[in-house]
């Protein structure tokens, strides 16, 4: 285990750097503008049009928060390598502000960029996310950069997929904490997070998630010794309306 987080360190340490060579030189464009009352000066504005100029934090979490970009991929790629370090520092720390960094990936369209950046942007997420089921020091929980990945990207099938790949007791336990945050939620037929992005779908998202806790993760839990309400409540996903809330198992949520 010692080895397999070192591992993700260094991967995740090489994304980071990839990204700083990839988006080096990167400014938003030069007529890119923003209301002064709400997000900041004439002067901060022309700091993003300043090649890899550090922005103070604020300033930082003030425009990837921006939502009336003329064009917010521009603005993504020109704080990207700053933005992904504070993440992973844990700097980005609540769970909605997590979420809504996810969203400003999506409005950047991330996935449609030349392939280069593309793929190193995919990289990165891909390197974060496997850390946070690998190393018991990552400072963001593991399903708070899952929901990030996932707001970003518009799926979760490769996310889950790289869980399948990472088992351990670490990995496990991971899991226990993801479906104790999510049960409430998903048992009252709810995706546990808010979905910003206007083209991704809440409803798909969820049916993904609830297929893969009834099947990989039932098992995968149950082999680890997860406590049995946990896994109970697992199962109750398999249920509809009635027999859901009158099962034996039934945790007595109110909705």
């Amino acid at each position: 285990m010692h080895r397999t987080h070192l591992a993700a360190r260094r991967r995740l340490g090489v994304a980071l750097d990839d990204l700083s060579d990839v988006f080096r030189g990167m400014t938003a464009h030069p007529d890119e503008h923003n209301c002064p009352c709400h997000w900041g000066s004439a002067e901060e504005v022309s700091l993003l049009k300043t090649p890899d100029v550090e922005l103070e934090p604020d300033l930082l979490r003030r425009t990837w928060q921006a939502v009336d970009w003329d064009d917010h991929a521009a603005v993504l790629r020109r704080i990207l390598p700053q933005f992904a370090t504070a993440l992973v520092a844990g700097h980005v720390r609540q769970r909605y502000e997590l979420e809504e960094a996810g969203y400003s990936f999506a409005r950047g369209r991330w996935q449609q960029w030349p392939d280069e950046q593309a793929d190193a942007v995919r990289e990165f997420l891909h390197a974060w996310w496997v850390r946070s089921l690998t190393d018991p020091d990552a400072p963001v929980p593991a399903h708070e950069v899952l929901v990030l990945c996932a707001e970003a990207s518009g799926t979760l099938g490769p996310w889950l997929a790289d869980w399948e790949a990472h088992t351990g007791s670490l990995s496990d336990r991971r899991l226990a904490e993801a479906v104790a945050e999510w049960e409430y939620e998903l048992l009252g037929d709810s995706l546990p997070w808010h979905v910003h992005w206007h083209e991704h779908d809440e409803e798909e998202l969820r049916a993904e998630l609830v297929g893969w806790l009834l099947g990989h993760a039932a098992t995968r839990l149950r082999t680890s010794d997860a406590p049995p309400d946990l896994r109970h409540r697992i199962r109750l996903l398999a249920l509809t309306d009635e027999a859901r809330w009158t099962d034996p198992h039934w945790p007595n949520h109110r909705y």
